[in-house]
């Protein structure tokens, strides 16, 4: 039976919020230990059917690219629920909010970019 891990080491300034976060995992095609922003992992609670979920950022990530993360979540749970489930409606509405929260996103740069 193959195994596989993924870990996590997170580093906290004095307030306990991340100032680094790497991670690293066994079928990683990338060896080694890879530093990254953020992170959310989701973790379904059989027994009190609900969903556990860990997100986690640095403190010197960017606020677009936190909302840009957010929703390529989004999107990769709306691509992935086809596969398990075969709900093509229900996966339709997530990409379609996923497009709409894009557009937003684009208008919000934009602005963004004026400002500067």
């Amino acid at each position: 039976m193959k195994h596989s891990e993924i870990n996590f080491k997170v580093q906290l300034d004095d307030q306990s919020i991340p100032e680094q976060i790497q991670w690293s995992a066994t079928d990683n095609p990338n060896e080694g230990i890879e530093e990254t922003k953020s992170i959310f992992v989701g973790v379904w609670d059989h027994y009190h059917k609900g969903t556990l979920a860990l997100p986690l950022w640095t403190k010197d990530m960017d606020v677009l690219e936190m909302k840009r993360f957010y929703i390529e979540i989004i999107g990769s749970v709306g691509n992935t629920l086809v596969d398990a489930t075969g709900d093509e409606k229900m996966a339709s509405l997530i990409d379609n909010l996923c497009r709409t929260l894009t557009k937003n996103l684009q208008e919000e740069i934009k602005a963004a970019e004026k400002g500067q």
